[in-house]
């Protein structure tokens, strides 16, 4: 094993899988009562007027603007970045959102539609490594995160080894996490240089406990994930507030012991703008202002936008709109 770059001063814990799991397993035990306490306290705040107005956008220009299904097709996935580009033509005040999140085989295709449709300034991100299930050798999740790449995909979504991490193989784990990022890199004489910005999922819903969900944040933050993201959207436990809490209270721990921030991305079940608002306000108590930007942390969701889009317009004008205000995806 190799040292993370962006954590040198946890070289020693990094050297070996053997140090690395006596380190994991050294973190403090998570008090899952106070975790749920705290997040059910910090969910009941409520946000209004001038300040709900500057929420509801913050939270539109967060959102990774998601379609991955089986029947997804170039038409429906230009039509999602039509709407990602301008979410509200009638109001050209509408924040963009920061992403489009597609498979790497419509990472192109997006890339294309966001150049015709305005969006030039969201990014297209594409998961890959095997998406949801993580279950393909090394080689072919690096082919498929390379292929992405090459194809455009500003950011990369991995899903970690879940069998391996549940066993105790944290060394696997670290190491692809840490292959998966180089390659992110950019092919020599691609124009703009640099990295895809890398998201390690974790799919908490299968790790089980909060102790896992700890451990699995240092995991990724140590092995140079730029963010952690709580979930695939494809199983029945995705995102929730204790969870993103407990991920939140890691990249504040990990910024204070190694001077690098992280990004926290929570998605699954997020649906509405009375949920997106019980996130931001998490965020703002949790970890401070520094993180309340689409650079330190985004929502991956589908129906988010729309009804963000309603309560843009009732805070406006004073009414709900009707069913067809905003687009069906």
């Amino acid at each position: 094993m190799s040292s993370a770059s962006t954590a040198p001063a946890f070289a020693d814990v990094t050297a070996s899988d053997a140090a690395l799991r006596r380190y994991l397993h050294g973190l403090p035990g998570v008090d899952a009562v106070g975790l749920e306490a705290r997040a059910a306290t910090l969910g009941t705040r409520s946000i209004k007027t001038t300040a709900k107005a500057y929420a509801l956008d913050l939270a539109i220009s967060m959102i990774d603007l998601t379609t991955l299904e089986g029947a997804d097709t170039p038409g429906k996935v230009r039509s999602l970045c039509a709407k990602g580009s301008n979410p509200d033509p009638t109001d050209r005040t509408t924040p963009q959102v920061a992403a489009i999140c597609v498979y790497p085989d419509m990472a192109s295709t997006a890339k294309e539609a966001l150049a015709a449709s305005g969006g030039a300034g969201v990014k297209v991100a594409s998961v890959a490594t095997a998406f949801p299930s993580g279950r393909a050798p090394l080689s072919v999740k690096l082919a498929d995160t390379r292929e992405a790449v090459a194809a455009g995909a500003d950011e990369i979504d991995m899903v970690i080894d879940r069998g391996a991490f549940l066993a105790g193989r944290y060394g696997k784990v670290f190491e692809e996490i840490q292959a998966v990022k180089e390659a992110c890199r950019r092919p020599v004489g691609s124009g703009d240089g640099g990295s895809a910005h890398l998201k390690v999922i974790f799919e908490n819903g299968e790790l089980s406990t909060y102790d896992n969900i700890r451990r699995a944040s240092w995991l990724a933050m140590l092995a140079g994930a730029d963010f952690i993201k709580t979930s695939t959207g494809k199983v029945a436990v995705n995102a929730t507030l204790p969870n993103t809490l407990l991920m939140l209270e890691a990249v504040r721990d990990f910024r204070a012991a190694t001077g690098t921030q992280i990004g926290v991305k929570p998605a699954g079940g997020i649906r509405n703008a009375k949920d997106a608002l019980r996130y931001l306000v998490v965020v703002n108590e949790t970890v401070g202002p520094d993180w309340l930007s689409p650079d330190w942390f985004r929502f991956g969701a589908s129906s988010l936008l729309n009804d963000l889009l309603m309560q843009r317009q009732k805070l406006n004008t004073g009414r709900y709109s009707g069913p067809d205000y905003v687009t069906v995806d």
